[in-house]
């Protein structure tokens, strides 16, 4: 193997991959080199700087045969990651970046390569959230593919795990939380539209480009009411949010701006969110991991449900 196609995996995503997938994460990064060393060659690609990561995804610069720039995108096939060439090639390159190659069998993608500005450079971070809204207002007009997982169904098994839920946790708190964020998905929120929100669509996923001002990257698509997708931008630019020293009433702002430059109802719209925030909390009590943004979402609940 050539040094132009061996490609070293970074420590960090070593890491993350070991803590949230144990032996499975492992044997996925020992796969990785040489998985990369094989696409580089079969796409007639040439490595044009060092890899770069997320919590789950291996990212190589890199340079067509022709001469344009991409990135290699290499990551496991999971319920995460499955519909994002399905999103891509959706929206086709419309408010997204552009999917230039695809290997099913890998879950490997080449998308075209953005500027590294993030909507989270944005100065204004009332700003920032509007550029964003309007670009899942933009995405959503799209409807959903057929392969694309449902959030009815996803809904429903969550709702399914609440009982266990409630049953196994120690903590009052989020139980209640737990209990109170569940009722709306339960009372009978009506049956989602057929969309494709991005439930993962937050600042640092949103870069610059040279085909229009901003795209979006990493979807994380369901089949579904895009009231399910306000979450992760609220977290954003959360010292921003603290700094105005009312942070229940910066919490709606933030949601009025979102839910009517999407044309929301409101109402629905905070069912949705809660039901977000409810399955970032199951998730945190299955894993026993707490995430960064765990008080966060305390807050954000705790806002929507004052009146």
């Amino acid at each position: 193997m050539t040094s132009d196609l061996r490609v070293e995996v970074p420590a960090e995503l070593v890491a993350t991959h070991q803590k949230y997938f144990g032996e499975a994460g492992r044997a996925w990064l020992d796969n990785v080199p040489g998985l990369a060393a094989d696409l580089i060659d079969r796409w007639e690609l040439r490595r044009d700087g060092p890899p770069i990561c997320g919590a789950v995804a291996l990212v190589v610069p890199v340079v067509r045969a022709g001469g344009t720039t991409a990135m290699l995108k290499i990551q496991p096939i999971d319920d995460e990651t499955v519909g994002e060439p399905i999103a891509l090639r959706a929206w086709d390159g419309d408010g997204a970046v552009r999917l230039l190659e695809y290997e099913a069998e890998s879950g490997s993608l080449l998308l075209e390569r953005l500027g590294g500005r993030t909507l989270a450079d944005v100065p204004d971070d009332l700003a920032a959230l509007r550029i964003i809204s309007e670009l899942l207002l933009r995405l959503n007009a799209r409807p959903a593919p057929r392969d694309v997982r449902r959030m009815v169904d996803v809904g429903a098994a969550m709702l399914d795990r609440v009982p266990v839920a409630l049953a196994n946790d120690a903590d009052p708190d989020r139980r209640r939380v737990i209990a109170d964020c569940a009722a709306g998905p339960r009372e009978g929120v009506p049956r989602p539209g057929e969309r494709v929100p991005d439930r993962g669509l937050h600042l640092a996923n949103v870069l610059a480009g040279e085909r229009e001002p901003w795209l979006a990257i990493d979807p994380k698509p369901l089949a579904g009411d895009p009231a399910f997708e306000l979450l992760a931008a609220l977290h954003n630019r959360w010292d921003d949010v603290v700094a105005t020293g009312d942070v229940p009433g910066a919490v709606r702002r933030r949601f009025d701006l979102m839910t009517e430059v999407l044309g929301l109802d409101r109402e629905r719209a905070v069912a949705w969110t809660l039901a977000r925030v409810l399955q970032n909390k199951l998730w945190e009590l299955e894993s026993d991991d707490a995430t960064w943004h765990s008080g966060i979402d305390l807050e954000v609940a705790a806002a929507l449900r004052l009146k």
